[in-house]
């Protein structure tokens, strides 16, 4: 390879690796980091799963939905990564408790998202103490199950819409995926072959079998990603090969569940309502109304599900695609990082968002990160702005339109 064909590879594998929007003449002044929970066990109960298998499936040694061990140190890797960031770009000092009252951390009451918001306090500033925002056990969280009530009859009109005149044509397209699912289980189908929409009480569903393949194939995602060995890793017939082709089934109804814009807007419109007023803030240094903090702040990090990841890109119209994951995927302890820079010269604003996440092998092999060895990012457009750093004035426009205000809260 020639010199000048080096230095083109090698921008190139920086730009796939750095952290969000490092440029010269830009200081970053805030960071929004919208993650995903660590790895869980099943949500299903065992004797559930085990009516789709031919063998039992493995002892997690949690109960069903927790964070598991190996999730817990995986998300403090992570939280060691962002510290180093953070303090390689002068948001945070690199040693002391000096910036404990910057953090913001709210997590979802769940044990795994509980779990996940206090493994990052742990790591972010190793020896100090970050409070853990939440609300009660008892309590539904509309930051991150969203506010208000979706009309049902519209929902299921905007799913059948993204369905198409054929929905039989997209279980023909996925077809293999379903043999190798259904190879792995050696148990009955994922369900019946015919697909559609319905609404069952105040939401709609998805029928057929991607809703109950999506289920198994992030179950077997999170044997691997947890460092399940033998007959606990898919009964000995998972591999990483079989793993790529069977999580098709779950990117594409997490695309049609949760990206459908309708959908991603009625759940998803009060979590980016809070991040904009957070945003806001942190622009102009004064207290504003729905921020979560307070003026000075360094840092949010909002500790939450999926849903609300896929809820963000679809109702925002991002799209990723990191190596050895599916389109807009989003594995455990992934992230969407909205990052606020301001430029030395002319005092200007811009927003720059990046999505990032460990790989399989990552998760998998527990390997420490590093701003030399990071976890697999990409740089994230803003439809509507031209440039990767969007200056903002526009994003913030750009925001606020994707925001549905029947589904928000007052504060």
């Amino acid at each position: 390879m020639n010199a000048k064909r080096l230095a083109v590879f090698v921008a190139a594998l920086l730009a796939v690796s750095r952290p969000a929007g490092s440029a010269d003449g830009l200081q970053l002044k805030y960071a929004v980091i919208v993650s995903r929970h660590g790895v869980r066990s099943p949500t299903w109960e065992t004797a559930r799963l085990n009516q789709y298998s031919a063998e039992p499936w493995p002892d997690w040694d949690v109960p069903p939905g927790n964070l598991t061990a190996h999730g817990r140190t995986l998300i403090q890797l992570m939280g060691a990564y962002y510290r180093e960031w953070l303090a390689g770009e002068h948001l945070f000092h690199a040693e002391g408790c000096q910036d404990v009252r910057r953090i913001y951390i709210r997590a979802d009451k769940d044990q795994r998202t509980l779990e996940t918001g206090r493994a990052f306090a742990e790591s972010l500033l190793p020896g100090c103490e970050i409070a853990i925002h939440s609300l009660p056990e008892s309590q539904s969280d509309p930051l991150f199950s969203g506010a208000g009530t979706p009309d049902p009859e519209r929902a299921l009109k905007a799913v059948r819409e993204r369905l198409g005149p054929d929905p039989q044509k997209l279980l023909a397209d996925h077809r293999a995926a379903f043999d190798a699912l259904e190879g792995i289980l050696k148990g009955k189908a994922a369900g019946p072959d015919t697909i559609g929409a319905a609404v069952r009480g105040k939401t709609v569903e998805l029928t057929g079998p991607f809703a109950t393949g999506s289920t198994f194939s992030e179950d077997l995602l999170l044997e691997y990603a947890n460092g399940m060995e033998g007959a606990a890793l898919g009964w000995g017939r998972l591999t990483r090969e079989n793993l790529d082709r069977v999580l098709e089934i779950h990117a594409v109804y997490a695309d049609l569940m949760r990206r459908t814009p309708y959908l991603a807007r009625a759940r998803g419109s009060n979590l980016l309502s809070h991040i904009l007023r957070s945003l806001d803030q942190a622009a102009s240094g004064k207290a504003a109304p729905g921020a979560l903090g307070q003026a000075g702040d360094a840092l949010l990090v909002l500790a939450g599900h999926d849903t609300n990841l896929s809820n963000l890109s679809g109702m925002l119209g991002l799209s990723w695609k990191l190596p050895g994951y599916q389109p807009d995927d989003t594995p455990p302890g992934g992230a969407l990082i909205f990052s606020l820079w301001r430029d030395s010269g002319t005092g200007q604003y811009s927003i720059r968002l990046r999505y990032v996440a460990q790989t399989l092998d990552q998760m998998r092999y527990v390997t420490p990160l590093s701003l030399a060895a990071p976890p697999v990012g990409q740089d994230v457009p803003l439809p509507g702005c031209a440039a990767a750093g969007c200056p903002w004035e526009t994003a913030r426009r750009v925001l606020e339109k994707a925001i549905d205000r029947e589904f928000t809260t007052k504060d």
